[in-house]
């Protein structure tokens, strides 16, 4: 299978396969994402910016216009040896899945594909044809969770000459989170301020970052399942305040509903408890949300999450209608599910 395990990522990327022509880069935590694509594009040598070298597409064109990237792999480039094709936004795009698996099947020789997408659940069309194929690779981001963590502060504050202590070091994890661009840009900022001293102080970091672990979408989710309108409302405006597109959020919450839906499907036919369904869900339940997902299961009805993903069909068909309404229109609707659970919490 052509795919690395998350923790093999990094090691993978600092010396890519020359024979990979296709490279999938996907999961929750878009900073990641993002980071490990441009680290992609540097390792190939080749001028992001360049447009006689490069091209960047964004899924919907690629959907829109059948033959595109076919076309744009077919492309012999004019002053370089190899022709970047940047693709961003990937989801469950068909046409685009099409493409890849074809362009798997017979790779370009001038050309290296690189695909940028949210979090594809094994199976999905574009996440299979990468994986199945011998000159392709995906590559999973997941969200920062410890030596991750450490990692990005050592590598920042080394670049400036900055250590940091013990205490310090736990000061500064407690106030970073599971989104990676959230996270590099808080220890930059940190970094920045102490341009000039030799170490990074508990003092300092308090002073100069703020608790940047409410950027996970899932935060916002959760806080929807259990019914916390404060905890909802803090993590929903750090989300868009973070420039985070209101669908992207709507799209979180189908896809944990989907699976409540799922797995409360399961416990209904099979008569099993809910803590035995979240044992065994596949992809498997992080343990830290377990306990949280066997309450939403408790409180949620199958009539009832199907009802909410009707809502949020709804809603996410309302943003696309209209933009301008996007962050009112996907406020209103999680909100609204959230009353639900509350609702049923207290019955």
């Amino acid at each position: 299978m052509a795919q690395k395990k998350a923790h093999e990522v990094d090691s993978w990327l600092r010396r890519p396969d020359p024979n990979i022509r296709i490279v999938l880069i996907y999961g929750p935590d878009r900073g990641l994402v993002s980071e490990r694509a441009k680290a992609f594009v540097a390792s190939t040598g080749l001028n992001a910016d360049d447009p006689f070298s490069s091209v960047r597409l964004d899924a919907g064109e690629v959907e829109a216009a059948p033959g595109r990237l076919s076309d744009e792999a077919g492309t012999v480039p004019m002053f370089s040896d190899q022709r970047l094709i940047w693709i961003k936004g990937a989801g469950a795009q068909k046409q685009l899945a099409d493409e890849v698996k074809f362009l798997a099947a017979s790779p370009p020789r001038d050309s290296i594909i690189l695909i940028e997408a949210g979090d594809l659940k094994k199976g999905v069309a574009l996440r299979s044809a990468v994986e199945s194929a011998a000159a392709a690779m995906a590559l999973p981001c997941y969200a920062d969770e410890g030596r991750s963590i450490d990692a990005v502060i050592d590598e920042v504050l080394a670049r400036d000459g900055l250590t940091i202590g013990m205490e310090g070091r736990q000061a500064l994890r407690a106030n970073l989170g599971g989104d990676r661009l959230a996270t590099r840009s808080e220890i930059e900022k940190l970094a920045l301020y102490c341009h000039g001293a030799r170490e990074v102080t508990v003092d300092d970091i308090n002073l100069m970052t703020g608790d940047v672990s409410g950027l996970s979408l899932d935060n916002a989710i959760d806080a929807v399942l259990s019914g916390h309108a404060a905890v909802f409302d803090t993590a929903f405006a750090r989300l868009i305040s973070s420039g985070t597109n209101p669908f992207l959020v709507l799209a979180g919450a189908m896809r944990q509903f989907q699976a409540l839906s799922l797995m409360r499907n399961e416990m209904d036919s099979a008569g099993k408890a809910p803590g035995a369904v979240v044992a065994s869900a596949r992809p498997p339940v992080f343990f830290t949300r377990r306990k949280l997902v066997e309450t939403a299961l408790q409180r949620w009805t199958a009539p009832a999450l199907s009802r909410a993903l009707e809502r949020l069909q709804a809603a996410v068909l309302l943003t696309r209608r209209r933009p301008d309404l996007a962050t009112a229109t996907a406020r209103q609707a999680l909100i609204a599910l959230l009353v639900d659970s509350a609702r049923a919490a207290r019955r």
